[in-house]
């Protein structure tokens, strides 16, 4: 977000999303620390009644200069259903629900997929990578491969994302690229049929919330651009959040969730400013400095999460990162078209000799990097701790875009408090 323009306010008019999704995941946390379902119907009485009299008594109900008080009660009233569905949500969780037709209907259709891997020579660890990394089928990972891709910091190819999600998205779109968007019909036809597509393997990796987050970004953006709309990202963000959250509020406190907006947000917000740090002009070299800049922008902004779930963040992410992140765009994508199309199909046996040469050499750089001793910094951070460090991260943002003294000074003091707290 761009400080210099104009204050926080005029930033948060810019993006409609973010004040409803402020006051929303006000409400859940509410909720959850204090049971408020019944005292939050105060707040829905006092806008209730605030309405009534400005309409028969005042006359002035939707006046402009009365904007202010008409966005608290805006607020109240949000908090308020918030608050409501938590409590909603919390009574759900306490139940034993069986799994919805779609759900098993969606687990039947990855099992059919997962099954075509059984005719690839690979081992059982590499068939249970490549099943986890295409369609979230994890039942059968052993931990051991787990934790080497935790110690290289590729966990996230491990769980289907928004990684996953724009490399199908980019890969549609070069398919669909003969369209042209200046005709209406073509333009209409190839976002729908690009959003469709991304919900379909949305619903094949079993709805995992990171798939659907992405999914839900993405369909906004492209909802803009056939209205030829230029969406801004940081709404799209809010807006996604924001739809999950009113769907299921629970989704606030699942670690996925959390790191999976984080890690986006970051990406947004530091990815364009590294790029300008070091412009790359050499096509060659633009995309590796590209996926550089990406992960670099993720991981500051996930280590404090890491910490604090795990205990520990891989100090070696960057040497793998770059050379399996370029893999996996064109192996995720080969395998999803393998699965897919029948064997009968010339230069399916190229395909599968290449899925499986792709997936030897990724397995082997696992191996290989998660074996160096010191591979990874443990530290376990609490609650506490995480807020704090969180605040001076965003202090010392706004710090080298602002250049305040005020900022530097109060990230100063942020970092003596957590000094402080430690020794306690």
């Amino acid at each position: 977000m761009d400080y210099g323009e104009g204050t926080v306010v005029n930033e948060m008019r810019k993006r409609p999303f973010v004040r409803p999704l402020i006051f929303w995941i006000t409400g859940t946390v509410l909720q959850t620390c204090f049971p408020l379902q019944t005292v939050s119907l105060l707040l829905f009485a006092g806008v209730a009644v605030f309405v009534v009299v400005s309409f028969f008594v005042s006359g002035k109900s939707f006046s402009y200069r009365s904007r202010w008080v008409w966005g608290v009660l805006f607020a109240c009233l949000l908090i308020f259903l918030s608050i409501q569905r938590m409590s909603l949500a919390e009574r759900q969780a306490g139940r034993t629900t069986e799994r919805s037709l779609l759900m098993e209907k969606a687990g039947e259709y990855q099992e059919r997929m997962v099954n075509r891997l059984d005719s690839l020579h690979l081992s059982d660890e590499e068939k249970s990578v490549l099943a986890t990394l295409t369609v979230n089928y994890r039942r059968n990972m052993p931990r051991s491969v787990s934790r080497q891709f935790s110690v290289t910091g590729l966990s996230h190819l491990l769980s289907v994302s928004g990684f996953h999600v724009g490399i199908i998205s980019v890969f549609i779109s070069m398919i669909l690229s003969f369209m042209s968007e200046r005709v209406v019909f073509f333009r209409y036809l190839r976002y729908l049929l690009t959003i469709l597509i991304i919900w379909m393997f949305t619903y094949t990796t079993g709805l995992a919330t990171a798939a659907v987050r992405a999914a839900v970004m993405i369909s906004i953006y492209l909802a803009g651009r056939m209205l030829v709309r230029r969406p801004d990202k940081y709404n799209t963000l809010a807006g996604a959040a924001f739809c999950m959250l009113v769907y299921n509020p629970l989704y606030l406190f699942d670690i996925g969730f959390q790191l999976s907006y984080t890690a986006v947000f970051f990406i947004l917000y530091l990815q364009p400013r590294l790029n300008r740090f070091a412009e790359v002009r050499n096509p060659l070299l633009a995309s590796p400095w590209n996926t550089l800049t990406v992960t670099v922008s993720a991981q500051i902004g996930t280590v404090f999460l890491c910490f604090h779930y795990f205990g520990q963040s891989s100090l070696v992410f960057l040497f793998t990162n770059l050379f399996l992140s370029l893999l996996a765009t064109i192996l995720i994508p080969a395998t999803l078209l393998w699965m897919t199309v029948p064997a009968w199909i010339p230069g399916t046996g190229i395909l599968r000799w290449a899925i499986e040469a792709m997936t030897g050499s990724m397995m082997w750089v696992v191996e290989r990097f998660s074996s160096i001793p010191g591979a990874t910094v443990s530290i376990r951070f609490d609650f506490f701790t995480l807020v704090l460090s969180y605040l001076s991260l965003g202090l010392i943002m706004l710090y080298f875009r602002s250049r305040k003294f005020e900022l530097l000074f109060a990230f100063l003091l942020t970092l003596f408090v957590i000094l402080c707290w430690h020794l306690i």
